[in-house]
């Protein structure tokens, strides 16, 4: 049955007569009266009965305009929502990082955003870590958090916040009276990190590498309360920045170390397709991300 019917019944029931329902249907009365001939011959039943003036839905037109209504509301809330992700007040956003750092923060994140915008989908892609750039390009992936900014002319890099790499040890580890721990250091001692490989470690790609030093031995741990209990145990040293451990209870036996006279900065930007962000969802997301992630690092 086309819509166009759906509306007619709706509108004769609503309205109770001709003369009103064929000036909200912009038709004339002579033109709704054949519609409605039409439609009673199709389905072969009575759809009004007309008494005093008066147009009364038959037990079969009642169904028909229960019916009307809910495909027409249907109707309506599609094209509402339709409206709204063209207006950009809704939508999907995929999001993942290089740095498993992030991943003490985002679901709460994420969370969160759930109860403040029911409207925006987050979906949490950890399998597009160590290589979110790629994903975005892609199309398999909408935000990325990145270190190293991206040069490319269907991207968008913003300026999220800066933190610093601490190295974590054992107070009895040898390395424990230094003040500031150099790249050479690293040459002796075991290195917990969370994945391999090696290039997507900030310690090696952006202290270790440039001093041409190769750890004694890496040993992926991808859950940070392990590789701390081995940080405990005197079994390694880990680095990573001291606001990722903020929800963690650390052993009083365990320090922070710099790494370098200057320490180990690091700048991480929010990365995503140029025809994303002018979208308010989009716009929305990243500035709840950037004040919760600021909040955390400070």
């Amino acid at each position: 049955m086309e819509i166009k019917y759906l509306k007619l019944i709706k509108t004769i029931a609503e309205e109770g007569n001709i003369s009103n329902s064929a000036e909200r249907l912009f038709l004339t009365q002579s033109a709704l009266s054949h519609q409605l001939r039409e439609i009673e011959e199709r389905l072969g039943l009575k759809v009004f009965l007309r008494s005093r003036n008066k147009w009364n839905l038959t037990e079969e037109g009642k169904a028909l305009y229960e019916l009307s209504v809910r495909i027409l509301e249907e109707i309506d809330k599609s094209l509402s929502k339709i409206q709204d992700i063209q207006n950009g007040s809704s939508g999907k956003i995929s999001i993942s990082t290089e740095c498993y750092s992030f991943y003490h923060g985002l679901p709460a994140f994420i969370q969160k955003m759930g109860l403040l915008y029911p409207d925006i989908q987050i979906k949490l892609a950890v399998e597009a870590t160590h290589h979110p750039v790629s994903k975005l390009l892609s199309n398999e992936l909408d935000l990325a958090i990145v270190t190293t900014k991206p040069v490319h002319a269907s991207l968008k890099a913003i300026p999220f916040f800066q933190d610093e790499i601490f190295a974590v040890l054992h107070q009895e580890h040898p390395l424990q009276n230094k003040a500031v721990l150099e790249a050479e250091d690293f040459s002796d001692v075991p290195l917990i990190i969370h994945s391999f490989p090696l290039e997507t470690v900030s310690v090696y790609e952006h202290f270790l590498k440039a001093h041409q030093i190769e750890p004694l031995k890496v040993t992926a741990i991808p859950l940070t309360e392990v590789a701390l209990e081995m940080v405990a145990a005197n079994m390694g040293i880990m680095c990573i920045p001291k606001w990722a451990l903020a929800s963690f209870t650390l052993p009083d036996s365990l320090v922070f170390k710099r790494l370098g006279s200057q320490g180990l900065q690091r700048k991480h930007y929010l990365v995503l397709r140029q025809e994303d962000q002018h979208k308010q969802y989009f716009h929305d997301f990243i500035q709840n991300l950037q004040e919760t992630f600021m909040t955390l690092s400070t």
